[in-house]
């Protein structure tokens, strides 16, 4: 099969940026543009400026559905990531350019057409093309939703690869059920903050650079509950509390006057005696996902707290 507009393909890479055009990358991106996706390589060679390009809008996961709208002879695909909502951008998803070698065809038989059963609980990790053996798929990252391929086998557990003829493997405890209902919220809490330190990149959404919505996106999508992408259409499909009954794992949103949302954070603490508040969150200013007493500027601009 070859990939066709108008019809569903999957993510092939461990991680795929997706851009605002072809024409807007830069030389520094050309590891993200691989047909292996060296995402870990091309944060690394950005500086902090380049980290915040606004060439790139978000980031897909191996496996990730598409659908391919155009098809440019030049080896980019024009795509909607059905998986991230985007309401204000496209009803039918998050919609970007990929190079078209970062990405499958999904036959209509397709088990990873389903949702997948399983999701990496690993920070990082590989698939590898047997237990113990060469890493075909480096830097998988948490939140990775896969299809088994069958039963474990010592301590290791085959997958359906997109891309592959055959299944690949990966340690059978870098994998966890997706769960059947929803999680409480210090659950997801506790998995953002796993992510302390992680690199803020715009449009990032893995454990190698990540915004502040693609934090809270990746976190939720965990545990198998897909968040819009941006933060604020995750206002939008989520409920509004009352400032002061909010508690751990909860949202904060973030708005200038008269402008729509443009930040959001965990709430990572119940508000003290003297209403501090505390704040886990992907942060512009300080480069980084970190944990802190809501700063001045955060709490002039903070507009309400949602609950999912």
């Amino acid at each position: 099969m070859e990939l066709q507009p108008g019809r569903e393909a999957v993510v092939r890479v461990a991680v795929a940026t997706l851009w605002s055009c072809p024409e807007a990358v830069r030389p520094v991106d050309r590891p993200a543009l691989d047909p292996h996706a060296d995402v870990a390589a091309w944060i690394s060679g950005m500086d902090p400026d380049q980290q915040v390009g606004d060439c790139v809008l978000s980031q897909l996961l191996f496996g990730e559905r598409v659908l391919v709208t155009t098809l440019r002879p030049d080896g980019w695909a024009h795509v909607v990531a059905v998986e991230q909502a985007a309401a204000t951008l496209d009803p039918r998803g998050y919609p970007g350019w990929l190079p078209t070698a970062q990405l499958a065809p999904l036959a209509a038989d397709d088990p990873r057409g389903e949702a997948a059963p399983w999701v990496v609980d690993a920070t990082v990790t590989a698939l590898r093309a047997a237990p113990a053996g060469e890493p075909v798929v480096a830097g998988v990252v948490l939140g990775t939703r896969l299809a088994p391929a069958g039963p474990p086998a010592d301590g290791w557990r085959p997958v359906h690869a997109p891309g592959h003829d055959r299944p690949l493997w990966l340690p059978d405890n870098h994998l966890v059920p997706l769960p059947t209902e929803p999680p409480p919220a210090r659950d997801v809490l506790a998995v953002a903050t796993r992510l302390r330190d992680v690199i803020y990149v715009w449009g990032g959404v893995s454990a190698y650079g990540i915004d502040c919505s693609g934090l809270v996106h990746l976190a939720w999508r965990r545990f198998g509950v897909l968040l819009p992408r941006d933060a604020a259409d995750q206002a939008l499909a989520t409920t509004p509390l009352p400032l002061g009954a909010e508690r751990p794992g909860d949202l904060y949103f973030f708005a200038r006057p008269g402008r729509r949302i443009h930040h959001i954070g965990f709430v990572s603490a119940e508000p003290d005696a003297d209403a501090d508040r505390r704040l886990l969150h992907a942060c512009y200013q300080h480069r980084r996902v970190l944990e802190e007493v809501m700063p001045a500027d955060r709490t002039a601009t903070l507009v309400g707290v949602h609950r999912v």
